[in-house]
């Protein structure tokens, strides 16, 4: 049977579906593991989401992904996108980030375990749970999968939950650039608006001053702005140019309600591709909750497919 640690890798289930003749029938699904409970589990298929209750499960195992890409690279996309969304406050226990940003987004406020923290696992968490805890914060960490599968199973040990699966998704600027609508309309600027800010706001449950730190202190940055004709700000987006100039980081889109499904999306990022590939860029990341089915259509869409994933993982809350 899969356990939690099995969370973010693909798994073939084969469930009982019926019964013909006095026996069973049965069924398998393919997919990645996205979520498992007491009573169920959910397989991110290709055909979407699909839960099954564990008393249907006649066997469940992992298997080996369709491609895998290598540690190195995980580690290369993770370190570009800590520099696309920068907490004001870093430390390094060895070779993991410890992040900061009065708790906006989990991203700014997690532990990244990248690398060697430079003594025993145990020891690492523990000190990663002081680091939060003497800051008034709970003890977040970032597990890309299946790189950090080790630290995985050690916070499962510790009672620590999760958030929802995040894919971190890559594409081609060719395939966006070729999918994406070509259009005077988006306005790119160095610094947010302040309706940008706010629609910004809204989305993100408000905007400490660390979260403008995080969202303008990258060098090579724009912002996308898309207006109605009566000058209301109808979408935007953010893009980072990072890595050393390999990546392009998508984050922010968002169009309001009234002008969804009017293709503004695909508009913004298209603009934010065009313009890192004027820098050299060939590639874009973004990273989206797999359970965001509309927004992982989209993205689809554009070319991206999923590199790896991560899970937030929360630790004790502060006394």
């Amino acid at each position: 049977m899969l356990r939690r640690q099995d969370v973010g890798h693909r798994v073939v289930v084969r469930r009982i579906v019926g019964v013909r003749n006095e026996r069973p029938l049965y069924s398998d699904a393919l997919g990645e593991l996205v979520e498992i409970t007491e009573t169920d589990l959910t397989i991110a298929t290709s055909k979407g989401p699909l839960r099954v209750p564990l008393d249907e499960i006649h066997r469940a195992k992992r298997v080996p992904p369709t491609r895998r890409p290598n540690a190195a690279d995980v580690v290369a996309l993770e370190l570009a996108a800590n520099e696309a969304w920068p907490a004001p406050v870093q430390d390094h226990l060895g070779g993991w980030l410890l992040r900061a940003a009065d708790g906006w987004t989990g991203r700014g406020n997690s532990a990244l375990p990248i690398g060697d923290p430079d003594r025993p696992l145990e020891a690492a968490i523990d000190a990663v749970e002081r680091w939060y805890l003497t800051r008034g914060a709970q003890p977040l960490i970032n597990t890309p999968l299946p790189l950090a599968a080790p630290v995985g199973a050690a916070l499962d040990a510790r009672g620590w939950t999760a958030r929802p699966l995040t894919l971190v998704q890559t594409a081609p600027l060719r395939s966006i650039l070729d999918a994406a609508p070509s259009r005077a309309r988006v306005e790119l600027t160095r610094t947010p608006s302040e309706a940008w800010l706010a629609i910004a706001s809204g989305r993100k449950g408000g905007l400490p001053e660390a979260a403008r730190h995080i969202l303008t202190a990258v060098r090579q940055v724009r912002f996308a702005h898309v207006y109605g004709e009566d000058g209301t700000l109808l979408g935007t987006g953010r893009g980072t140019v990072t890595g050393a100039g390999h990546w392009l980081g998508l984050a922010l889109i968002e169009v309001v309600p009234e002008a969804r499904r009017g293709g503004l999306a695909q508009e913004v990022i298209g603009a934010l591709a065009r313009w890192a590939a004027e820098s050299g860029t060939s590639r874009a990341f973004l990273q989206v909750e797999e359970r965001n089915a509309a927004a992982v259509a989209l993205y689809s869409k554009l070319g991206f497919t999923t590199h790896h994933s991560y899970l937030t993982r929360e630790g004790p809350t502060p006394a």
